[in-house]
Order: C-alpha cells, then sequence, then structure tokens
C-alpha cells in the first residue's frame, strides 16, 4: 500500500486535488447550461465516480508491502467482521458527500457556479476543519489554523452578498430591456419569451422543454454575455429554470451542500484513525483506500436512489424523465462520465494528503472556488457587465480565499500514531 509520508508530498497532492476538484463543477455546470437534466448527468457522474474509487484502491492501495498493521487493500476488504465501525464511518461520509454534492448541482443554476462553490466550501472549512481539528488530536498549529478558517467564513458572508447583488443587477437588465422593448414597439417576441420563462408552473415533460430551447435559439442570433438577452436566452436552453426565483432558495440549498460537505470529511477522518475507539483491540485502522472505497459506494448508492427517484419526481421545476428517457440520453454523457472520474480522483488525492498532515490542513483544497471562478468568468461570462459594487465584492471574497488557502497549507504537520 502507498503512503504519503512528507509534508512536501501531502502538499503536492493538496494542489492537484484543488486543480481537479475545481475543475469537475463546471463540467456539471455546462451540461446543465446546455439543457442536459440534472438528473440524467448526475447518474453518469455517479458510475464514473465510484470506478475512481476502484481504479485507486486496486493501484495505490495494492501497491507495496502487505502488513497486519497496514494490510493492502484486497486484504483488509476480506476483514469486514473485525472493522465494521469503521466502514459505517465511511459509509455515513459518503451519504453527507453524495447529499452535498446533489444539492451543489441545484445550486449552480440558482445563485451561480461561483458563489455556490464559494460558500459551499466555505461552510464545509468553518464546521468540518474545526471538527477535523480535534479529531486530528490538534496536530495543525491553532494560531495558524484557525485565522485560515476565519478567511474562509469572511470569504462565505462575502460570497452571499455577491449573489444578491449580481441578482439585482440581472433584474435591473431584465426591467430595462423590457421598459425599451415596450417604450420602441421593437420586436415582442422576445418580451414573450421573458414572460414565458418566468412563468412558474408544474414540471413539464422531458420532451417538452425542447421548444423552449428552439424558441430562445430563433430569438437572439449573437448574444452578449451579460446582457439582458443573453439571460433570457440562458433561461431558455437550461434545465433548471431560476429567472424571477426567491433568492433565498438558492442559498437555502446552498446552505444544506455545505453543512452536508462539512460532515463528510471528520466521518473519513474517523473511518480511518478510529478517534473514538470502536475498534477491537489489536484490530488494523482501516487505510485510506479500503475507507474512500466504502466512501464512494456509499456516495453512489444515494446518487443512484435519489437521482432515479427524481427521473419521476423532479424538484425546482425541472422537466419529468424516466429510465428509458436516460438510457437514450447520449448528448453530453461523455462530459459527464468524465467529471465523475475527475471528482473521485480529486477525493482520492484529499484524503491521501490528509492522511499524511492532517484532514484539518488537507482543507485547503475547499480554496477550489478559485479553479471554478476562473472557468465560470472564461466560459460562462458570469458577471459580465455587473455593477462595481458586485466587482468589489467578487474581489474581496476571492482575495480572502487565497488568504486562507494560504493559511491552511501553513498549519500542516506531521500526524502522530495514535
Amino acid at each position: 500500500m502507498y503512503l504519503v509520508r512528507d509534508i512536501g508530498g501531502a502538499i503536492a497532492l493538496m494542489a492537484v486535488s484543488l486543480v481537479l476538484l475545481g475543475t469537475w463543477p463546471v463540467v456539471l455546470a455546462v451540461l446543465e447550461r446546455r439543457g442536459r437534466l440534472p438528473q440524467h448527468t448526475y447518474l453518469d457522474y455517479c458510475i464514473t465516480n465510484f470506478l475512481a474509487a476502484l481504479l485507486v484502491a486496486l493501484t495505490f492501495g495494492q501497491i507495496g508491502g502487505d502488513t497486519p498493521e497496514t494490510p493492502n487493500f484486497l486484504t483488509q476488504l476480506t476483514q469486514m467482521q473485525d472493522n465494521w465501525p469503521s466502514i459505517l464511518f465511511a459509509m455515513s461520509g459518503g451519504v453527507f458527500n453524495g447529499l452535498g454534492t446533489l444539492a451543489t448541482q441545484y445550486g449552480w443554476a440558482f445563485v451561480g457556479l461561483s458563489v455556490t462553490e464559494v460558500m459551499a466550501s466555505s461552510l464545509k472549512v468553518v464546521i468540518g476543519t474545526t471538527l477535523n481539528y480535534f479529531l486530528d488530536g490538534r496536530i495543525n498549529k491553532a494560531e495558524i489554523l484557525f485565522p485560515g478558517v476565519g478567511c474562509f467564513l469572511i470569504a462565505a458572508c462575502l460570497g452571499s452578498l455577491v449573489h444578491s447583488s449580481n441578482a439585482a443587477d440581472n433584474q435591473e437588465k431584465l426591467s430595462s430591456a423590457m421598459v425599451n422593448h415596450t417604450n420602441t414597439n421593437g420586436d415582442t417576441k422576445n418580451e414573450e419569451l421573458t414572460k414565458h420563462l418566468l412563468d412558474k408552473d408544474e414540471p413539464k415533460d422531458s420532451e417538452e422543454i425542447k421548444s423552449d430551447v428552439s424558441l430562445a435559439a430563433q430569438a437572439v442570433e449573437k448574444l452578449e454575455a451579460g446582457t439582458a438577452d443573453f439571460l433570457v436566452d440562458l433561461e431558455g436552453k437550461r434545465s433548471i429554470k431560476v429567472l424571477g426565483s426567491n433568492t433565498f432558495l438558492g442559498l437555502g440549498i446552498v446552505a444544506f451542500a455545505g453543512v452536508s460537505y462539512s460532515l463528510f470529511s471528520p466521518a473519513f477522518n474517523l473511518a480511518t484513525n478510529d478517534q473514538w475507539h470502536t475498534l477491537r483491540e489489536g484490530a488494523p485502522h482501516m487505510v485510506v483506500y479500503t475507507a474512500f472505497f466504502h466512501f464512494s459506494a456509499a456516495c453512489f448508492a444515494v446518487g443512484v436512489a435519489l437521482n432515479v427517484w427524481f427521473l419521476y419526481r423532479p424538484m425546482v421545476g425541472v422537466p419529468r424523465s424516466s429510465l428509458a428517457a436516460y438510457l437514450r440520453d447520449w448528448k453530453g454523457r461523455d462530459l459527464a462520465l468524465l467529471a465523475g472520474m475527475v471528482c473521485g480522483l480529486g477525493n482520492a488525492f484529499q484524503f491521501m494528503a490528509g492522511q499524511a498532515a492532517g484532514y484539518a490542513a488537507a482543507d485547503a483544497v475547499q480554496a477550489l472556488p478559485l479553479v471554478s471562478t476562473v472557468w465560470g468568468i472564461v466560459l460562462f461570462g458570469e458577471y459580465r457587465r455587473s455593477s462595481r459594487r458586485t466587482y468589489t465584492l467578487l474581489g474581496s471574497m476571492l482575495f480572502m480565499f487565497v488568504l486562507a488557502m494560504v493559511i491552511l497549507m501553513a498549519s500542516s504537520a506531521h500526524r502522530k500514531p495514535l
């Protein structure tokens, strides 16, 4: 079994994990903006997310010697009777991660990719890092760690202000566009389209959404990001309709995601280090690769079960679908499968680094919104043509994130045997 034993290697894994965990949300957000149903996307994502855990376990988990103290993955998989409490901790972490990821997918649409990732990650750090600090026997430098946690908390507050400010900017753009269309007796097709898209009726079947997409595509041919026509056109194409929705609905979804995320890392920590002494005397601790396998299996089960349910009983106005429609939907499947693999590898590297340098320090990868925000601005034109107030808040939010990431990495320390 391969173990990371030095701080330099742990920090390198954190850096790679940061890039991977900041990239996969962008891939799923692209598919939602193209109109692919989130239920279809998440089902595909779940498959490769679990396969990534299996791949890591069968490679890194099988490298090196197989000893009673640090058994290889396949050896420990046959010892379930000795470490079933750790299995339950790992699986509970997978459940929390699955719920958080599912909520995040809807949060991207309502709040935007950048703010969703910032708020969810900040809540995870504020709650999860504090729990990990005490679970790890306070191996991280508290005088460095907790100022970093404070920076994440400030970033979360700034994220909510960015969302509110940007939502107000968008509403002003739409209102101004409606007034201009009315005063100039211009093309009323966009006005009718806007009214149609703002209508929050019962969810429609997945086939019916095609007419909305076609209508939006015909309304405007060349659109500049950040304009009112761009927002209306995007609303017509995307699978989750958000214009005119309650601001607190999106923030509530993101807050739920953040709290769920905050619990999966402490649960994984308990699975691999047994701080509560639930294992029988003499039983080896669960290695990180075996724990990650059970963690991902639970995440897979929760994701599949909930999204099959959402196919037939969707929420927040998403069109209904079916298993047959999902199996026929190959458009964008390659990207969804790629996102699952990227996320799975990112989580694996985070846990490998945490086992070496402490899970509290490994939470530095929650600076992943830095990566997601860059993608969101470059690919989606987020915050284009926004107000100066929004830009100021956005810049302040990102600055606090950079500062928090540096501080948390600086708090890294060698893990002591329990």
